[in-house]
């Protein structure tokens, strides 16, 4: 009896070979795109679940809110060294807390500086909070020894070629620390989906209080959040009981900024989060190594998923109910000769499941050849099981299941009822068919209308990130190089000398050292006023003169900043004594000429850039008791955006002095690579110790918009797969309509109709429900999009184009689709239409 069923089913799939291609394929794609979001959706939230024990490794966040006097709301991974100390002095839940530093270390290799890759340097055993698996060594005593390093797989390997690395000496170079390391331990490559980037190379031991003994603020002060503290939990330990103390702990440890003598606390703007390591890649925080991910773009993709396998179902089940009551002559015989309702039900599910295994086979195929073009694109390592807990067969089989039951359960049971005699009485041709088609006329408005909403999206968000990367910044991208490494003391000390021959390189137009650079991920920040009135903060960056032509600044109001004028300089000798602050002390006395960007000017309340020339502003630029230092306002330079249009534009206070950079800008005409050539030349003769690392403006613009950019590429595919499986769709009920209306159009020719009259029929018939899908996705499409264009600080405007773009696109692929069957169907001879009768 199967194999009857069996027969019968494909028989049926042969004698209707367009019918079981649209719904073979149509269904075989929306299951290969549904299987490959949900991969990459799957991959996301995958991150360092692989590592053991992350379950009570957790990471400590610092959560800034603006405050009265303006600022910015930060969300920052990195936490200051003093938050770890007293977190490990004050919460007897905690078990291991430890400070990990993400310093550039370089390794001296033939007695030149080598940047290895991504390294890190650590006070404590991390590999017993971050399990990361090793190849040579124990983890948990790695580094036990002050001068201990562990290197990945790919790192020793460059460092030692073949030979046996344990045991060996590599000499490490980070800040003014120079110092021979012993290898202790072989950690494997990472995985891609970890937050501390695959491309790690290098652990190694360190001292903070030694590390950083020339900067004792870097350990005492909570505002500094130059590292990442992690902490292990111990068993049965609650997170949230420890954020609940959170509050209090804070008011007890952090100090009070005392200032003309009011008492503040810094920690009344700061919130301290536990989040779990496995979390860390979707959390809030986005400013560390593993953010480069977006929880909502991730459920987005997810819910993308479901509303493309939702069509291809939609088309199955379209198509086979459209199909099913041209059998019911068919039907009728069969009922005659014997067959019961059962076994009718049974053979119309089972042909309908027959559909769907095939479709499935089909899918599964076309997402194992899709995968590694999808890894390739994303940079990712998307791995998919069959079997286990995690395998995706079981959930296949019951898509499987459940399609093929949805498909072949209306015919099954409508066609299972007809009387035989009523049916063959009347002789019902296989081309007629009752009812409206009201149903299959819903569900094509929703095809439809989810596919015009993905290319509304795919339009904006693809327009949004070309607007990003093109908007005015308030510099020129094109022709500027971005050289790094500057605060180390070596190039610090060689600092005037490297900017000056810099200077001279042929095509080098403008040189100049900054503390602050294009999307650098760092901050700096503190509260200013004018006499009398509140405070207000402002982003406050060391810069050179040169500044202001290496990025194409322009002078608003006022001059610029000049190393010729003492009053422009704030450079202090060091101090022997770190508490009596005697230069500062000499600084406030004096005073200090500096620059503000035109939104600065606005925050401090000036009317224009002109009336802030001339003004005294009082900085916290000094230690708190020694009040604020009193400043004068000499020039007023237009705004740059450094950070991504994502972020506020940050008002900024520009001072001088001749130390404390972090990058050199470089402003230039010619050959990009002949110009870093010979900065790099320079570098190396005169910062031998240093490796030379530098980024072209133009890349890092590029990069930082690449999450962007990836998803409107896959937006974009996945509306064009949606499109095509909803015109295969429609492709099939207009080929089912004009079929069961043949006698219909052949009486319309006969009493004069003409060939465009029919086709304008036709195509009005299916443009119709596309309209209407118009109609539910432009406000559900408006709505979503709102919502993601408000991350952005700028961002393009909502326009009405992609809206009406995304319709008259739908409208023509729907006549296109449709357009040409009704030609065909309308030149047709009504003589062989009516011809039966």
């Amino acid at each position: 009896m199967w194999r009857n069923y069996l027969t019968v089913g494909l028989r049926a799939l042969a004698k209707n070979k367009v019918y079981a291609f649209i719904n073979i394929f149509g269904l075989s794609l929306g299951i290969a795109a549904c299987l490959l979001i949900l991969a990459f959706v799957r991959y996301e939230f995958s991150y360092d679940s692989w590592m053991p024990g992350a379950d009570r490794a957790f990471q400590l966040q610092d959560f800034y809110k603006p405050t009265k006097a303006g600022g910015e709301e930060m969300k920052l991974q990195s936490s200051s060294f003093a938050s770890g100390t007293a977190l490990r002095k004050d919460f007897p839940q905690i078990e291991r807390v430890v400070y990990f530093y993400t310093g550039r270390v370089a390794v001296m290799r033939d007695g030149q500086p080598v940047s290895p890759g991504r390294t890190a340097l650590t006070d404590g055993p991390i590999f017993d909070i971050l399990q990361i698996p090793f190849v040579r060594g124990d983890p948990k005593h790695a580094l036990d020894d002050p001068h201990g390093v562990v290197l990945s797989e790919t790192a020793a390997k460059a460092q030692f070629g073949n030979a046996d690395p344990m045991g060996r000496t590599i000499t490490l170079i980070s800040g003014k620390m120079t110092a021979d390391y012993r290898v202790t331990g072989i950690f494997r490559d990472l995985p891609k989906n970890t937050h501390l980037e695959a491309e790690t190379a290098l652990i190694a031991r360190f001292d903070p209080q030694s590390y950083f003994a020339d900067n004792p603020g870097v350990l005492t002060s909570w505002n500094n959040q130059n590292g990442y503290i992690y902490a292990k939990l111990k068993p049965g330990a609650d997170p949230r009981d420890i954020e609940a103390q959170f509050p209090a702990w804070e008011k007890r440890n952090i100090p009070d900024d005392v200032t003309e003598g009011q008492h503040t606390n810094p920690g009344d703007q700061q919130d301290f989060k536990l989040v779990r390591v496995p979390d860390i890649h979707l959390g809030e925080a986005q400013d560390g190594p593993g953010g480069s991910g977006d929880k909502g773009t991730v459920i987005t993709f997810a819910v993308v998923a479901l509303l493309i396998l939702g069509m291809a179902c939609i088309n199955f089940t379209n198509l086979a109910t459209a199909r099913a009551s041209q059998r019911a002559r068919e039907v009728a015989l069969r009922k005659v000769l014997g067959a019961t309702r059962k076994q009718l039900i049974i053979q119309f599910i089972g042909e309908s499941m027959l559909v769907s295994a095939i479709a499935t086979v089909l899918g599964l195929a076309l997402f194992e050849l899709a995968l590694p073009a999808l890894n390739a694109f994303l940079d990712a390592q998307i791995t998919v099981d069959y079997f286990g807990a995690g395998g995706v067969l079981l959930p296949v089989i019951v898509l499987t299941l459940i399609v093929g039951i949805a498909g072949g359960v209306y015919p099954a049971f409508y066609l299972s009822r007809f009387q035989p005699a009523r049916v063959l009485k009347a002789n019902k041709s296989a081309a007629e068919a009752e009812g409206n088609g009201q149903l299959r006329n819903l569900l094509v408005v929703a095809q439809f209308a989810v596919s015009i909403g993905l290319i509304i999206c795919t339009v904006v968000i693809y327009g949004q990130t070309i607007y990003a990367r093109t908007a005015d910044a308030g510099f020129k991208r094109e022709g500027l190089l971005q050289v790094e490494n500057l605060i180390t003391p070596q190039a610090e000390a060689a600092g005037q000398a490297l900017v000056e021959q810099v200077r001279r390189i042929r095509g080098v137009t403008a040189a100049a050292r900054t503390s602050i650079a294009v999307i650098a991920g760092s901050n700096s920040a503190t509260s200013f006023r004018r006499p009398g009135q509140e405070a207000v903060e402002l982003g406050i960056y060391v810069i050179e003169p040169d500044m202001l032509p290496a990025m194409g600044m322009r002078l608003l109001a006022g001059r610029n900043l000049s190393e010729a004028n003492g009053m422009d300089d704030a450079t202090t000798p060091p101090s022997a004594d770190q508490i009596d602050f005697k230069e500062d002390r000499a600084l406030v006395a004096r005073g200090l000429n500096v620059m503000l960007s035109e939104v600065a000017a606005k925050r401090l309340g000036f009317a224009s850039p002109q009336a802030a020339i001339g003004q005294r502003v009082d900085g916290g630029m000094v230690d708190s008791t020694l009040g604020y230092l009193p400043t004068t306002v000499v020039g007023v330079v237009s705004d740059v955006r450094y950070r991504t249009v994502r972020d506020p534009l940050q008002p900024i206070f520009y001072y001088y002095q001749k130390t404390g950079f972090r990058q050199m800008m470089v402003r230039f005409e010619g050959d990009p690579k002949a110009i870093n050539a010979e900065v790099e030349a320079l570098w190396k003769r005169l910062v031998p110790s240093v490796p030379y690392r530098s980024r072209f403006v133009e890349d890092i613009v590029h990069n930082v918009y690449k999450r962007d950019e990836r998803s409107a590429q896959l937006f974009g595919a996945f509306a064009v797969l949606a499109v095509v499986i909803g015109c295969l769709g429609l492709f099939g009920l207009a080929s089912f309509t004009a079929e069961r209306r043949t006698k219909e159009i052949g009486i319309r020719k006969v009493l004069g109709a003409r060939t465009r009259d029919i086709v304008r029929l036709l195509v009005w018939q299916f443009s119709r429900p596309v309209l209407i899908a118009n109609l539910i996705a432009w406000p559900v499409a408006w709505w979503v999009m709102r919502d993601w264009l408000n991350q952005f600080d700028v961002r393009m405007g909502l326009t009405p184009t992609p809206f009406v773009l995304a319709g008259l696109l739908a409208v023509l692929i729907a006549i296109g689709t449709i357009g040409a069957h009704a030609f065909r169907v309308a030149r047709t001879n009504p003589v062989h239409a009516l011809r039966y009768e």
